[in-house]
């Protein structure tokens, strides 16, 4: 489908007819189709080419651009822009341009209304570029009174936000692949890391906020942590005190194993596999980044990588691949493997710089 060419100039005339075709349901890049040119077709790319692409478009045309995502049955990267300059530039670099509404800075600006006068624990908001809106779900904890006054916020901050419900309950998978386990509880492992020349695992920092002294499934004792970030951030190093083997990999649960040779950016649109000690291997795709989730108790998380990819208590920590690349870390999210759900990652990248650690 082609998004280019909506210029901002008919956008801005469009006025009240904006909110009209989007409460129907219709995009204002079909409504306009029989008005788009035709542009040269995008480059096809993976999804770890996509994003380093991405990178560069967003560095080079900055305050221009609006948000990208993968497009995975296209096989494209496309890239929201804010004026015709901008999308000549996206295609000639090889992506595809479409040109949107709200600008980053102003996603920004209603993110930050929300932290202020909107936290509420069982909420998540996510800057989701497909819908070029900021997109927050209340779980089924928040009551009427706390709904209503989300409903209050949002109306204030018009086209830039987006309300929903999830049936489910935002919380932390608490209960990579392999279960590590301690003061009876469980999480999983997410990936081999090597500091100093030294052996390391990373996992979910709410677990290491809990458990200190760590266990494999057979009950040897073969680790204890070397640093801890939750919330805010949920990662947490766990330094390997046994002689056991650590492979840069993955168990896919069917006897075989995924090689793991490095860390990649998410990209929205980018297919992920998730392993976890409870519900094993499922797949799914990225559908937002930078997204902020409350879990109650004064435990909200930033930064995290939103998926569709089912999970469950015991998978936290666990590890979230695209290929051989390392992407996030299980943090928590709702629903289950029966029902489906939303599953939120903590990026591996950043815990890499955090934790001074590599992939290895």
């Amino acid at each position: 489908m082609k998004h280019r060419r909506i210029s901002r100039r008919r956008v801005a005339v469009a006025g009240a007819g904006i909110a009209a075709l989007v409460a129907a349901g219709v995009t204002l890049q079909s409504a306009n189709a029989s008005e788009t040119p035709e542009a040269s077709a995008p480059k096809t790319l993976s999804a770890g080419a996509a994003g380093k692409l991405a990178s560069t478009l967003v560095k080079d045309l900055g305050t221009d651009t609006a948000g990208t995502y993968y497009d995975a049955e296209a096989r494209s990267l496309v890239v929201n822009v804010l004026d015709e300059d901008a999308a000549d530039a996206v295609e000639a670099a090889g992506a595809e341009a479409r040109v949107v509404r709200n600008s980053l800075a102003e996603l920004r600006s209603a993110r930050t209304t929300l932290r202020k006068d909107a936290t509420i624990p069982g909420t998540a908001w996510v800057t989701d570029p497909t819908a070029n809106k900021v997109v927050v779900t209340a779980d089924r904890t928040v009551s009427k009174a706390e709904w209503a006054k989300l409903t209050e916020v949002a109306d204030g901050l018009g086209a830039t936000v987006e309300l929903k419900r999830s049936k489910g309950e935002f919380k932390p998978f608490v209960a990579g692949g392999d279960a590590i386990t301690g003061g009876g509880g469980r999480c999983s492992l997410g990936f081999n890391v090597v500091k100093g020349g030294e052996p390391f695992f990373l996992t979910a920092g709410h677990c290491t906020e809990s458990i200190s002294t760590w266990s494999d499934s057979s009950g040897r004792q073969i680790g204890t942590n070397a640093d801890s970030s939750f919330p805010d951030d949920d990662y947490g190093l766990v330094e390997y005190t046994a002689g056991v083997d650590h492979p840069s990999e993955v168990n896919l649960y069917n006897g075989s194993s995924q090689a793991i040779s490095g860390a990649a950016e998410a990209t929205v649109g980018m297919a992920v596999t998730r392993s976890g000690s409870t519900t094993q291997v499922h797949e799914g795709k990225v559908t937002g980044l930078d997204a902020t989730v409350n879990y109650g108790n004064g435990d909200i998380v930033n930064g995290l990588i939103q998926t569709d990819v089912c999970a469950e208590p015991g998978d936290s920590g666990g590890s979230l691949f695209s290929g051989d690349k390392a992407v996030g870390l299980t943090s928590g999210g709702s629903g289950d493997c029966t029902s489906g759900g939303e599953t939120f990652f903590q990026p591996v990248t950043e815990a890499l710089s955090a934790t001074g650690t590599e992939i290895g």
